[in-house]
C-alpha cells in the first residue's frame, strides 16, 4: 500500500483553523491543463480563491480535488483544482498559512512579528509619535519561515 499525501490533510486542517480563528481562508493556485477555474482572473499562471464558506458553495476537500461553486462577477462558477495544484492556503487578514513548493517541500509562512517600541511616560509610542501613519504603500508583506 502506498503512503497517500499530507497536502491534503494540511490543506484541510489551515481551512479549519482559519475558520475558527475567523479568518478568511484564501487558496493561491497554480493553474494548468487540469484545473478548472474563470480563466479570465488567472494571471501569470495562478489565481487566489477565497473558500469561505460565505463565498462558496459545496465546498469539498478531498485527497484528489478542492471542488466548489463560486460567484465570479455575479455569475456562479464550478471550480475544481488538483490538489497538486494547490501552491499555498492562508488566512487574508492575518498572513498565516502554508505554502506547497514545487519540489515538494512545505513552508510556513507567518507575517513578522510586531514588536512594541520604547513608549512615553503616557503610553504613547516614542518611534512612530501621534498623526496620519508613516508613509508607504501600506500593503501587509510575509516571510517565509523554513
Amino acid at each position: 500500500m502506498s503512503e497517500s499525501s499530507t497536502r491534503p490533510y494540511l490543506i484541510r486542517a489551515l481551512y479549519e483553523w482559519c475558520s475558527d480563528n475567523g479568518f478568511t481562508p484564501y487558496l493561491s493556485v497554480r493553474v494548468d491543463e487540469q484545473t478548472k477555474v474563470p480563466r479570465e482572473f488567472v494571471k501569470d499562471g495562478e489565481i487566489v480563491l477565497n473558500i469561505s464558506a460565505a463565498a462558496t458553495r459545496n465546498l469539498t476537500i478531498d485527497n484528489e480535488a478542492i471542488q466548489f461553486s463560486a460567484r465570479f462577477g455575479g455569475v456562479s462558477r464550478e471550480v475544481s483544482v488538483p490538489i497538486y495544484a494547490v501552491a499555498g492556503i492562508f488566512g487574508r487578514e492575518c498572513g498565516h498559512g502554508m505554502l506547497f513548493l514545487p519540489n515538494g517541500e512545505v513552508t510556513l509562512v507567518q507575517p513578522p512579528p510586531t514588536t512594541p517600541g520604547p513608549q512615553t511616560a503616557d503610553g504613547e509610542s516614542a518611534a512612530h509619535p501621534p498623526g496620519p501613519p508613516p508613509s508607504g504603500n501600506g500593503r501587509p508583506r510575509l516571510k517565509v519561515v523554513k
